[in-house]
């Protein structure tokens, strides 16, 4: 399932915080990940960060706006909490952490299944962008995907997958080239979205930088964000360049031409044309379109 939104940016929003959540009401960041769950301590606060939630979307302040509470996990004593409170309208639907298997995903679609039902909403309302933070989630990509169809990303979390592996940090990244392989083909080959963990210098640019041409190259679709220094960089490498751009409508003109002349495939001045590259240049089409509209 592809969104009908842009994914080049999620930006985590400490949803208890003020100062933070209308700052980010400002910020041209895709989707807004107004959290509850790691960044919101001591535990009291987490009612105040859905009271405040509540609060902005009533106000308008996050109007037009695409918005996924990270919401608390199965064993935390908060989920009921948090996804019943927040199943409003102006919620977009939830990133749900710590997803082991797809049986995690499932559980959370039915319980959303459940309150769409009590509250009036139409089935399916809410979609979900499962967090994959453990070696469990990462060998379990697949059934993660297609366990609910509400799933419409899944995303990276490279803190906790570290530590969980055992393994060290290392600025080349050469600790979680595994998983983000692994992630992002599970992910494609479902139809869904893939979004790549956060940059954790979140001051060092340059060392940013380097990372999204890495991640473009491995097929992510956009990644989670710190902090709005980010946002420009992220934009523009998870956006079709200009070059990109004329590539694919020159793709299509020579495959229709190949096609006019009973040719499924064709090299034409050393590019060779047929249906893959048919396919690319109508995705990069398709999310030129979406970009430019931002």
């Amino acid at each position: 399932m592809r969104t009908d939104f842009l994914t080049r940016s999620l930006m985590f929003v400490p949803a208890h915080n003020d100062r933070l959540m209308q700052s980010a009401s400002r910020s041209n960041a895709d989707i807004l990940l107004l959290d509850i769950e790691d960044s919101v301590q001591p535990i009291e606060n987490k009612q105040v960060a859905r009271d405040k939630i509540i609060q902005y979307v009533r106000e308008g302040l996050f109007k037009d706006r695409i918005l996924f509470p990270r919401i608390n996990d199965r064993e935390s004593g908060q989920l009921l909490k948090d996804v019943y409170q927040l199943a409003v309208e102006g919620v977009t639907g939830f990133m749900y952490p710590k997803a082991r298997c797809g049986e995690d995903v499932y559980f959370i679609g039915k319980l959303l299944e459940t309150i769409e039902y009590d509250k009036g909403f139409e089935p399916g309302t809410f979609k979900l962008i499962p967090l994959i933070e453990t070696t469990g989630a990462v060998m379990n990509i697949q059934d993660i995907c297609k366990a609910s169809p509400r799933v419409v990303a899944v995303a990276f979390g490279c803190e906790d997958y570290v530590a969980d592996l055992k393994g060290m940090h290392d600025k080349e990244g050469q600790s979680i080239f595994f998983a983000r392989n692994m992630i992002v083909n599970g992910a494609h080959n479902c139809g869904v979205a893939a979004i790549d963990t956060v940059h954790i210098r979140v001051h060092d640019l340059e060392d940013l930088e380097n990372n999204l041409i890495l991640s473009k190259k491995l097929g992510f679709d956009g990644m989670l964000v710190l902090n709005p220094k980010e946002l420009p960089l992220c934009h523009h490498y998870y956006s079709p360049s200009l070059e990109e751009v004329a590539w694919a409508e020159e793709m299509i003109a020579l495959s229709e031409n190949a096609v006019m002349k009973g040719k499924g495939v064709e090299v034409v001045d050393n590019k060779f044309i047929g249906p893959p590259m048919l396919k690319m240049a109508k995705e990069i089409l398709t999310k030129a379109k979406m970009c430019f509209k931002n």
